[in-house]
């Protein structure tokens, strides 16, 4: 694909149904918890993004035999004791929850592993990781300086701690619940605000067992895990972007069949229905200890917000997405809370700033967050910063907008979602012109 796209306004609005890939964060960790069970586990709906390809990349060369068949995935675990010394530097690519996870994981192994990644990912901080990590008494050097990647990792025994994150992150909190499985004793793990609960979920379904107590998850050293099947809902921070394509484009009637619906991850849907947004779920049900269920979404005016931490938290993949809403949306939109996005694959903030600047949004960009007016979509070139949800979030700007952009660096989206720009012509009708 050339690294440059033309998007221009959709043909007609979002008619149809869409099936999304497995959700990334899902997939990860089922590919994680089979590496290091007793046992064949099967993972169906597995996600084809070039971030969770990076986690069965690093567990193959640690040993893990594991093998692949369109989206299903057989992993053979031979427990902790089957994970071998690496060969040579493990990539994590661009992936922060292979290298932040994997800390925790690698941190009571008895061996030696460097883990690193693209530049991107050398520039992401792991001093969240590293810092509770080493209060469990892990060996991790920071090679790239001012704790970050590459991570030199000695492995060794570890001792439980109770920790209490400064951060509300479902990956410090999963690293350290994975060093606290191999620890001596006990560990606890306290957030300000609760994250994403998708290691907790299924963990128990691994025959680990560990207790949640409203912020505080605990779970005791020793434990050894049995293999799994695990099918993987549809990814809803890629739902997202269509189902904000559907509310902002006329027209507009959009089914989403199959899509997870953990309540620490349905913020943005909760946003798009304070913004006026039709939304209706539809057949809820429970998968492998996941809720899941079908949404079905219609076009509709939309209003400006005001979005604080608690709710931001729960939607923080999905801020520029609702940033491209608040753009079209009547009024003003305020989000707080959101200094986390800086520190992603790009500075999110600051490149949802520039680039709803350069399509004429009249935009400011606050320490942690954004101040959106509404308005309409102009001409403009616009750039991704080479990160996905960026693009993606861009996109959906050029369908939903009055005159052709130019996005700069669209290739980037196959990290999460290479079968995104099908999916949207699939629903938007070949005239619309997009990369």
């Amino acid at each position: 694909m050339n690294d440059t796209g033309i998007i221009g306004p959709a043909s007609s609005g979002l008619r149809g149904e869409i099936i999304l890939p497995g959700d990334k964060s899902i997939s990860h960790r089922a590919v994680m918890f089979s590496a290091i069970a007793q046992g064949v586990s099967r993972i169906r709906n597995f996600s084809g993004g070039g971030d969770n390809r990076s986690t069965m990349r690093v567990f193959q060369a640690l040993g893990v035999e594991m093998t692949q068949t369109g989206t299903e995935v057989l992993v053979t675990g031979r427990g902790w004791g089957g994970l071998c010394p690496p060969q040579a530097t493990l990539d994590c690519g661009n992936s922060g929850t292979t290298m932040r996870l994997l800390s925790g994981l690698l941190a009571g192994r008895p061996f030696v592993s460097r883990l690193d990644g693209d530049a991107s990912l050398r520039s992401r901080p792991m001093a969240r990781v590293i810092t509770p990590l080493r209060e469990m008494e892990a060996d991790i050097v920071s090679e790239g300086g001012e704790h970050r990647a590459p991570l030199r990792i000695s492995g060794h025994a570890l001792h439980g701690i109770p920790y209490r994150s400064q951060v509300a992150s479902a990956q410090v909190k999963s690293a350290i619940l994975l060093a606290g499985l191999q620890a001596e004793g006990r560990t606890t793990v306290s957030e300000p605000i609760r994250s994403r609960d998708h290691t907790e979920r299924m963990l128990p379904a691994f025959g680990a067992t560990l207790t949640v107590n409203d912020l505080e998850v605990t779970i005791a050293g020793g434990q050894e895990l049995q293999a799994c099947d695990v099918e993987v809902p549809g990814d809803l921070s890629s739902a997202a972007f269509f189902i904000g394509a559907a509310l902002m484009i006329p027209g507009s009637e959009l089914y989403v069949r199959g899509v997870g619906l953990n309540p620490t991850r349905t913020g943005v849907l909760d946003i798009f229905r304070a913004m006026g947004g039709t939304i209706t779920v539809l057949n809820e049900r429970e998968v492998c200890g996941e809720p899941v269920g079908d949404v079905l979404v219609r076009s509709g005016s939309l209003v400006g917000v005001e979005l604080d931490e608690a709710l931001v938290v729960r939607a923080i993949d999905e801020i520029p997405i609702v940033a491209i809403a608040a753009a079209v949306a009547r009024g003003v939109t305020t989000i707080r809370g959101a200094r986390e996005l800086r520190v992603k694959e790009s500075d999110r903030l600051q490149a949802l700033a520039l680039g709803l600047a350069a399509l004429g949004i009249q935009v400011s960009e606050l320490p942690d967050g954004l101040i959106i007016e509404g308005g309409t979509f102009q001409a403009g070139r616009v750039q991704s910063f080479d990160d996905h949800r960026i693009a993606m979030a861009f996109t959906i700007a050029g369908l939903a907008g009055t005159g052709e952009i130019v996005l700069e660096g669209v290739s980037c989206v196959d990290i999460s979602f290479p079968g995104f720009y099908k999916g949207l012509r699939d629903l938007t009708g070949p005239i619309t012109k997009l990369p």
